[in-house]
């Protein structure tokens, strides 16, 4: 799990400390797999003096809990990780986020779907090929309201049919100079260039209003705005990065370099998630595990004790 090995003499580029974050949601507690996360990014910072940001993803008001949001705050600091600079918090920035998406749907790069989750698994099912799924495992778009004219948009949002903001990725594309997406990743300690087709993600949603601005965009916003030089993150959200650069492409923001690090497991092979109760930071301080041997385990270095 160890990261910074590679990482210690800082952005070959420049060669100034990388500048890392980390950004959980405040939905539940932080568990191991987070913790692993954030020693990731925090040692990629430190080992090259760099700086560790920290950022709070709570644009799902219906999920976010400030009681989660102290806790994170608390957790990082008994394992010894304390933030450089102010800690963002994404529901207080949404204006920029609105800005983003108010930029791309005036260049006719954005469009309002209808579509319910229930009607894109329908028409996916009565299709005459087999369903197209994105890169990240997801049922990718068909495209249904697209070709709506203007007026039809405009009759149904003016009678307050519910719908989210797509990206019209051939439109995108095209603008992009592009389907293929290239970047920097970090991978078994060398830095290559990696390249990935964005298209078969399909019109990936930017905006709905549960969450009036979309993980892709406020990931990718943010992490211009906050001057991140290297992304570290699980080995799930790398199917993610081809999107994420042809936003970045779009809105002429820079590209950093990306790490994508492997996930912790539990006994049955999953992912530690905190649907799935994973044991929580907080739990193993209450039973006696000291900070030290939580880091350890965290990095594989070494399992708890029992």
């Amino acid at each position: 799990m160890t990261a910074s090995c590679c990482f210690q003499d800082g952005n070959p580029q420049d060669g100034r400390g990388w500048a890392t974050r980390f950004a959980p949601s405040p939905t539940g507690f932080l568990h191991l797999g987070h913790a692993a996360a954030a020693l990731v990014a925090w040692h990629a910072a430190c080992d090259s003096g760099g700086r560790f940001l920290l950022r709070i993803e709570d644009i799902d008001p219906g999920r976010c809990r400030e009681a989660f949001e102290a806790a994170i705050v608390e957790d990082l600091a008994w394992l010894g990780i304390v933030p450089d600079g102010a800690v963002r918090r994404q529901s207080d920035h949404m204006a920029d986020y609105r800005g983003v998406l108010d930029e791309l749907a005036g260049r006719g790069l954005l469009y309002p779907c209808f579509c319910t989750r229930a009607d894109i698994r329908r028409e996916a099912a009565e299709a005459a090929h087999a369903p197209h799924h994105a890169p990240d495992g997801t049922l990718a778009y068909g495209g249904t309201c697209r070709g709506l004219s203007a007026a039809e948009r405009g009759e149904r949002i003016a009678a307050g049919v519910p719908h989210v903001l797509r990206l019209d990725m051939a439109r995108a594309t095209a603008e992009a100079g592009g389907d293929v997406m290239n970047w920097r990743e970090w991978v078994g300690g060398e830095r290559r260039m990696v390249s990935a087709p964005v298209a078969p993600f399909g019109d990936v949603v930017l905006a709905r209003k549960d969450c009036p601005a979309s993980y892709h965009l406020c990931v990718t916003h943010d992490d211009a705005l906050q001057g991140v030089s290297l992304v570290t993150r699980g080995e799930d959200l790398r199917p993610a990065t081809s999107v994420h650069r042809l936003l970045q492409v779009l809105m002429g923001w820079p590209a950093p370099d990306y790490v994508h690090h492997p996930l912790l497991l539990d006994d049955a092979g999953r992912r530690l998630a905190k649907r799935d109760r994973a044991q929580t930071l907080r739990a193993l301080r209450a039973a006696g595990y000291d900070a030290r041997a939580v880091r350890d385990a965290a990095m594989g270095k070494a399992a708890l004790p029992a």
